[in-house]
């Protein structure tokens, strides 16, 4: 098979196709999200810190802490808004699909209650006929 066949092979994969489309849907609800946080999020949080605060711009020395601590807030209150949604209320509406059960292929010997195979005859532990 050819360099050209196997990367063929490789792309035409469900899983390949399936990751791309999840990243490119998850692309587009992160700027969903992105702009809930920045749009309505974010002002909430200037109206709980006094007025001539800006967090965003706090800086230690040469280390601009304000903008990490603004980055984390954002990276949790995104978090928060994709388990509540995609995990939580996703969740109750995706039917889990139950295993079907397996067909037993033992059985219990009624003289030692070891397990041997379900068409046997006789039992291998304590020869028993079954």
């Amino acid at each position: 098979m050819s360099l050209k066949d196997e990367f063929k092979a490789f792309i035409m994969k469900g899983n390949v196709i399936d990751l791309a489309v999840a990243v490119v849907v998850g692309g587009a609800f992160g700027k969903i999200v992105t702009a809930f946080v920045e749009g309505i999020v974010m002002p909430l949080v200037t109206i709980v810190l006094p007025a001539n605060v800006k967090w965003e711009e706090w800086v230690l020395g040469k280390f601009r802490v304000g903008a990490v601590l603004g980055a984390t807030v954002n990276f949790l209150i995104i978090s928060l808004v994709i388990f509540l949604v995609l995990i939580k209320l996703l969740g109750k509406f995706v039917k889990k699909e139950e295993a079907p059960a397996a067909e037993p292929t033992t059985k219990e010997c009624p003289a030692c209650l070891e397990q041997v195979p379900l068409k046997a005859t006789r039992c291998k532990h304590c020869t028993s006929q079954l």
